[in-house]
Formats: C-alpha cells, sequence, structure tokens
C-alpha cells in the first residue's frame, strides 16, 4: 500500500485463480462494525436489501441505491467455480432494483423513515441532483428524472442520457462537476483482461464526461478496469477514483489504487498495470504500454476498493483531509483483505502518509463469515460518515465518540 509499494512479481494462478470468500452471515442484533479508537458507529437504518450507493439530499434526506450483482453467462469452470463462491458470499443475486428514501426527522442520528423513492431500474448505482433533475447510474444508461424539492418519491418516466453496455463490472458511479454543467460516470470492464476480446470492451474500462447541457458524452479517461467511486479534491480541483485492479496474478498482484485522474490519460488495462509492468497474460500494444500513467496510490491486493469521499479535516476526531474509502473485499487471494472503511491522509492535494482503519470487525475472527461488506461512502446530513453495508443490510454512521 502507498505511494511506492513494493509490488510482487506476478505468479500468474492458471485457468482457475485462487477463489477464497467468507460466507454471508448478517449482524447480530446490537453488533457492530468496530469503530477506530476515538469514534463511534450506530446503524442509521438497516433492514435494506443489498444498499449499495448514497447520496445527501440538500433537505438532509438520505437517498440509497440497492441493487446487485447478476449472475452472467456460465463459460468455463472458473466461471462455475466464480459464481458458486460468490453466490455463498452474497456477492450475486436477485438484484432489487430500486433506491429507497431514508429521512432521520428527529435529527438524533437514526432514520425513523424508510419508503421508496424510485423503482423499476436497472442496477442503480450513482445517483446525482442538480437542481429539479434527479440522475441515476443504471448499468445501462445514465438515465434523468424530474425532481421536486422535498419530494419524497419519484414516479414520473426517466430520459435517458447516455447508454453503456451492461455485465461484467456493472457499477455506474456518477459524480457532478463542481459548477453542475457535467457528470463524470465510472464505467468497468466486460472482463478481467479482455477475456472475450477488445471488440467487447470497446467504451468500456473508463471515465466518462457527460455534458449535460448538449447530451454529449466522451472518454475523459481510459484503461481504468473498474473505476467506482469518484471525487473532488478541492484544494486542487483535481478528479480523483478508485479502481479494482486485474485478477489472476498473485495475492498482492497488482494492487488496487487511488488515483487522480488525468484528462485524456490512460491507465494501463489491459496491457499493463501499475505504469509500464506488462501483463504477459495479454497480446500487448507496446504505443499504449508507453504512455500508460503509474496510478498515485496502492491499497492493496484485490481490496475492491468501490466507495470513496472527500473527508474535510475534523469531520471525524483526529483526521486531517483526506478521502475515505469503502473496501468491500477480496475473493481472488489465498488470505483475505479489505472488508473494512480505511482513511488516506492529504497534504497539499496528493496523499500524504499510510491509511487508517476507520471500521473494521466485519470478519468474523476466523475470516470464515462476514457480518458485513462496506461500499459507498459519504458524508450525512450532520456531518458524520455514512458507509452501506450491503451484506449487512445497514447504512452505518460513523462520528466521534
Amino acid at each position: 500500500m502507498g505511494s511506492s509499494p513494493s509490488i510482487p512479481a506476478a505468479r500468474p494462478q492458471g485457468s482457475i485463480p485462487t477463489l477464497k470468500m467468507p460466507t454471508a452471515k448478517g449482524w447480530a442484533p446490537g453488533q457492530t462494525p468496530v469503530a477506530a479508537a476515538g469514534l463511534k458507529v450506530n446503524a442509521f437504518a438497516a433492514g435494506l436489501k443489498h444498499p449499495r450507493w448514497i447520496l445527501v439530499l440538500p433537505n438532509g434526506d438520505v437517498t440509497v441505491a440497492e441493487s446487485s450483482s447478476i449472475a452472467g453467462t456460465v463459460r468455463s469452470l472458473f466461471d462455475y467455480a466464480m459464481v458458486s463462491t460468490m453466490r455463498r458470499a452474497a456477492a450475486v443475486g436477485i438484484s432489487p432494483n430500486r433506491i429507497t428514501l431514508l429521512r432521520d426527522a428527529d435529527r438524533d442520528g437514526v432514520a425513523e423513515i424508510s419508503e421508496p423513492f424510485l423503482e423499476g431500474l436497472s442496477q442503480p448505482f450513482g445517483m446525482a441532483l442538480l437542481g429539479e433533475t434527479f440522475y441515476v447510474g443504471n448499468t445501462d444508461g445514465v438515465v434523468a428524472f424530474p425532481y421536486s424539492p422535498g419530494t419524497s418519491r419519484i414516479t414520473a418516466p426517466g430520459r435517458k442520457l447516455a447508454e453503456f453496455k451492461p455485465g461484467g463490472h456493472w457499477t455506474r458511479s456518477l459524480l457532478p462537476s463542481p459548477d453542475g454543467q457535467k457528470l463524470y460516470v465510472g464505467v468497468g470492464s466486460l472482463s478481467n483482461i479482455g477475456d472475450q476480446g477488445m471488440a467487447a470492451e470497446d467504451g468500456r474500462a473508463a471515465v466518462y464526461e457527460l455534458d449535460l447541457a448538449s447530451g454529449q458524452s466522451r472518454i475523459f479517461a481510459s484503461g481504468l478496469r473498474n473505476p467506482v467511486g469518484l471525487a473532488w479534491e478541492p484544494q486542487t480541483g483535481q478528479l480523483w477514483t478508485v479502481v479494482n485492479e486485474r485478477d489472476g496474478l498473485g495475492d498482492e498482484t497488482p494492487p488496487d489504487y487511488l488515483t487522480s485522474v488525468q484528462d485524456g490519460g490512460f491507465y494501463g488495462w489491459p496491457y499493463c498495470y501499475w505504469g509500464q509492468t506488462v501483463d504477459d497474460r495479454v497480446a500487448q500494444d507496446p504505443a499504449l504500454v508507453a504512455k500508460a500513467i503509474r496510478p498515485d496510490y496502492a491499497l492493496g491486493g484485490h481490496t475492491a476498493s468501490l466507495g470513496l469521499c472527500w473527508l474535510p479535516a475534523g469531520t471525524l476526531p483526529g483526521f486531517p483531509d483526506g478521502m475515505a474509502i469503502g473496501q468491500h473485499g477480496s475473493w481472488n487471494r489465498s488470505t483475505l483483505s479489505g472488508y473494512k472503511v480505511i482513511f488516506v491522509p492529504f497534504a497539499n492535494g496528493r496523499p500524504a502518509g499510510p491509511p487508517r482503519d476507520v471500521l473494521t470487525g466485519f470478519l468474523s475472527p476466523d475470516e470464515k463469515a462476514s457480518y458485513g461488506r462496506p461500499v459507498g461512502v459519504t458524508l450525512g446530513p450532520d456531518g458524520s460518515l455514512l458507509v452501506a453495508d450491503d451484506v449487512g443490510d445497514v447504512i452505518w454512521r460513523v462520528t466521534g465518540a
């Protein structure tokens, strides 16, 4: 982990890579994750169904996208083993395809109202509200819905602004530009390393920029295998993302990463990783390898770092400026990694120091069961940190002790 990681040499795992995931168990009554020293955690909302992403509305209401991976076509013994493993870990199933609204009217840190906000969606994930338009990142595109301030339910039909290929890495995160004129969209690859040919990957493994006035979209940056969380670093105005790297090369190789995103930048996938380290399993393109940008900060191998938000200094006592990251947890390594919420400190617009744990305890002591798995992270209406837990079916709220 960190800005200058020591990455072991690749050790290809063959046709059936390492598969290890805990069995989904959920939380016992009264049980919670473990907050870092000086912090405390409570359930802001429970009884959800696979909550993945969170958006706080101007009036303090909280919207939660509830969606799930759907098992694709089984093409090999590896596919069968992977889907079976992920089903046991509650990582694939029937997607709820809805957004739920949570309201903490009495401001006691627990939402007493939970009701459907938008239904009949297609694996919704990212959300954004600009003016009187509510945007949803469905797996097959960005959809705009009319929104009235303070409304608790949207029933009007949506208007599709951009289309994306579904399947594979299906999440579509959304982040408005600071001026509200554009949306940035994270679109992951179909496969691990272009397994079905690069034609099937056309338009994928990229961050898009969608101009809301014209409706035109373009690839802002590419070669990002699965860019999920997106956030702005306020001092520099730079866009950042967390990226899930490729599988099948060993426990720590290559690391998932946090990186700034340059307009027109290429980050290596599938030809190489962490700069110009070539992946010999892929038919090469030397010109693209030569221009591959090295990421800024390694997050550990196969941590499945998904959630990302800027955390201003003092949001959590003792924590400076930095990024909070929800690590969903590994499946392709011999020892588990991730399954926690971490914090990366920043100084002068850049990562500055080792990561710190914010929430742990999502795994049983023997790591055979998972009580929960963190996904989206965002600032709550009261300045707390909210965390979506899609195995525990909870939104956790982290504050000072």
